[in-house]
């Protein structure tokens, strides 16, 4: 997590006065900042070592069977192992950032798209449902050509790495997955589900974003989904900020119609069918997916699945606990 510790009555660096504490700080921040970059420098032996191999532009878009444009990243070597990411709702492929460069540093070829209706895809008025999500993942793996991938999803994009890892995974597409903070394998209380939200929860959702979608995003992350609404908890402006501007970049009405997918959906078929090993990650302190009804139900579905539990940590661990949890994916893509 970024966070400043200069009081803002400070005022403005130029204008600040020159003392021997502001020269010990000035001093500490140029150490830290190389080390960290002599850090960035040593870590990527392995993408350096493939700078030469084929690459492409980076950045793309498809256009689906309806005509629907996908925006996509693409970095790396082409004949590295793919890894790829599934933002959650309301987001985009920027929310990856952190994972995105960490494992492009450590030599793989790593891929996020804006789902449909979310960033600088279309702003679609359908198909903003699991099954036409897993069927543009599809699309987009097929453009790309990509074989024993990994596919990471968190919360929203959990369900959709479910959905397409049982629906399009075989004949050797897909290597592993994993799950963080997932919504599988149903968010929704129902009778088979006692357990789960009831629909007011998600009402609740529609209502706030119909009404007043720019203040809605700005509660959401200020709040429960990375915890800062804990006493004690470290805030992060610029993290609250971030979450704000790629849930702007949306349409209004594809994140209307997510609050459905990501809540009814039932993945319960899906875990049971799929066979490639798959990780389970979640935060103890998870307010937006909560544990017992997600990573505590849906471990027990998989064929090939290892949980692992995080105490504390809150919804958007993977942003505000990076570090943590990029160590951990490594160790399971390695293994």
């Amino acid at each position: 997590m970024i966070r400043s510790d200069t009081p803002a009555s400070e005022g403005p660096l130029s204008l600040r006065p020159v003392t021997r504490r502001g020269v010990m700080n000035a001093s500490l921040g140029l150490a830290a900042a190389a080390t960290a970059a002599a850090t960035l420098q040593a870590a990527p032996s392995k993408a350096e070592a493939a700078s030469d191999a084929k690459t492409g532009p980076g950045s793309g878009t498809i256009t689906t069977k309806d005509g629907t444009t996908i925006f996509y990243k693409d970095w790396g070597a082409r004949d590295a192992q793919p890894v790829v990411f599934h933002h959650g709702w309301p987001l985009s492929s920027d929310d990856w950032d952190a994972q995105m460069m960490f494992f492009l540093l450590q030599g793989y070829r790593v891929i996020a798209h804006d789902r449909r209706g979310h960033g600088r895809s279309s702003q679609t008025d359908g198909g903003n449902e699991m099954d036409t999500y897993a069927a543009d993942v599809a699309a987009l793996a097929k453009h790309l050509d990509l074989k024993h991938a990994i596919h990471v999803g968190h919360s929203t994009g959990g369900g959709e790495v479910a959905r397409y890892v049982a629906k399009f995974g075989g004949k050797g597409r897909v290597a592993k997955a994993v799950l963080i903070g997932a919504v599988p394998p149903i968010m929704l209380k129902t009778a088979a589900n006692p357990g789960g939200l009831p629909m007011e929860v998600f009402d609740g959702f529609r209502a706030a974003l119909a009404a007043n979608r720019a203040q809605f995003f700005r509660d959401i992350p200020a709040g429960p989904f990375y915890g800062f609404n804990r006493d004690g908890a470290k805030v992060s402006q610029g993290v609250i900020d971030n979450w704000w501007r790629q849930g702007m970049m949306g349409g209004a009405k594809a994140h209307y119609d997510c609050i459905k997918a990501f809540s009814e959906t039932d993945f319960t078929s899906d875990l049971k069918t799929i066979d490639v090993p798959v990780l389970v990650m979640h935060g103890e302190d998870d307010q937006i997916v909560p544990i017992a009804d997600s990573a505590l139900l849906g471990i027990k579905l998989l064929k090939k699945g290892t949980l692992k539990t995080y105490k504390g940590l809150p919804h958007g661990m993977a942003t505000t606990n990076a570090d943590v949890i990029n160590k951990d994916l490594l160790e399971f893509f390695k293994a």
